[in-house]
């Protein structure tokens, strides 16, 4: 898609990014919002030239120059939210799917279609990665190892290495540099999605995929489902591909809301950030609280263990939302072992971290004050209560 000037000659900061990227030819064609383009099919009089462009796409996986021809093989508003997650990710391109887990799919099938079929990785994982890799509903063998048993992990057929780090839910941290230096040549893909590119951009460690539950930080409202693979060229063509086959692609609206919530994103997860460091704080000092897990890189997510009834805390959450998912403008708790990370294997969760008194929460843009009135009540009477509590766990 071409966006007018090339910003790629132009060093930007991120914020600025966020809030340009994808939208650089706007002001040459008198607009300022971005355009929805709701069309599934588009106009040609030209079925030669069609037929070619077909094919080249058939060859490459390249976006078609020229007009769209079809919304399976791509879509213009989407196309800019792609263009500026690269530039914030400093990749080159980007592949927008459904769902952070059709995204993930599309990859394992990128790599199957190659006869490489086993894949690395490490624990934990987002529930459903977890479970998507363990079950081999796509044809994958997994092996499962900690960070340094990585290249001894390694096979002739494996495609893929996979971690997430801050991992979901524990927020345990990986050495992203390290990983990548024991892959070899074999892709490293990190799931980014707590971390964002505010906090991490996984490419310029050696990472040659990140990946996004969309869903999350980069809509940012709760209010579209989404998944992107930031990665280079040659593998993104490989990926449209797969999504034109498949049929995983994004809705355009959804690809409007990604665009407008990325402009806002080193805003919302600077000011989330700064209100789960306080939570930690507190909440490393408190006597019901038994660990509390916060990484090195910050962020807006916090794992803590209690020392008595995790479902009583969530039931008596009123401020908080007691829900699924995470990186909204508002402030969500969970219970990994009964929600997100239920599919898993009861010993591979608690394996994992994922302890059965581990609570997850992802810190929105409320008062600090008022998150902490909310929890303390939810957290019951500190009489009696043992006193212990091991403060900024790393996991």
């Amino acid at each position: 898609m071409d966006l007018g000037m090339d910003t790629r000659a132009t060093k930007r900061a991120l914020d600025t990014e966020a809030v340009h990227a994808g939208r650089d030819d706007l002001a040459g064609q008198g607009l300022h919002a971005p355009p929805i383009d709701l069309s599934t099919t588009y106009p040609s009089y030209d079925s030669r030239g069609e037929a070619d462009r077909i094919d080249a796409f058939a060859t490459t996986g390249a976006e078609p120059d020229g007009p769209p021809v079809y919304g399976r093989l791509g879509n213009p508003t989407v196309a800019r939210f792609e263009t500026a997650l690269a530039r914030l990710e400093g990749t080159e391109s980007a592949v927008a799917f459904a769902s952070g887990m059709a995204a993930l799919s599309a990859v394992l099938l990128v790599r199957g279609s190659m006869g490489l079929r086993h894949v690395v990785a490490v624990r934990p994982l987002y529930g459903c990665s977890d479970h998507l890799l363990t079950a081999g509903l796509l044809g994958s063998e997994v092996t499962w190892t900690d960070p340094a048993g990585v290249a001894d992990a390694l096979r002739p057929d494996t495609g893929l290495v996979l971690v997430e780090s801050p991992a979901n839910p524990t927020l345990a941290e990986v050495d992203l540099r390290a990983v990548a230096h024991a892959c070899g040549s074999v892709p490293l893909l990190v799931d980014n999605t707590f971390a964002t590119p505010v906090l991490q951009r996984p490419a310029e460690h050696g990472a040659r995929l990140v990946l996004h539950s969309a869903t999350k930080y980069l809509g940012g409202h709760g209010d579209v489902l989404a998944g992107v693979v930031a990665c280079d060229e040659e593998f993104a063509g490989r990926l449209r591909q797969v999504r034109f086959a498949t049929g995983g692609v994004l809705h355009p609206l959804a690809g409007y809301l990604l665009l407008r919530g990325l402009s806002t994103l080193p805003v919302r997860v600077r000011a989330a950030s700064a209100n789960a460091a306080e939570l930690v704080r507190r909440l490393a000092a408190d006597p019901r609280v038994a660990r509390v897990h916060y990484p090195r890189v910050g962020g807006a997510m916090v794992s803590f263990e209690v020392h008595g009834d995790p479902h009583e805390v969530i039931g008596a959450v009123r401020l908080i939302t007691p829900a699924v998912s995470l990186g909204s403008v508002d402030s969500l708790i969970q219970h990994p072992a009964s929600i997100s990370h239920r599919i898993v294997d009861a010993e591979d969760r608690r394996n994992a971290g994922v302890s059965d008194r581990l609570l997850r929460l992802s810190v929105g843009l409320e008062d600090v004050e008022d998150l902490w009135a909310d929890l303390d009540r939810a957290l019951g009477e500190r009489a009696g209560a043992p006193v212990r509590s091991e403060a900024l766990a790393q996991g």
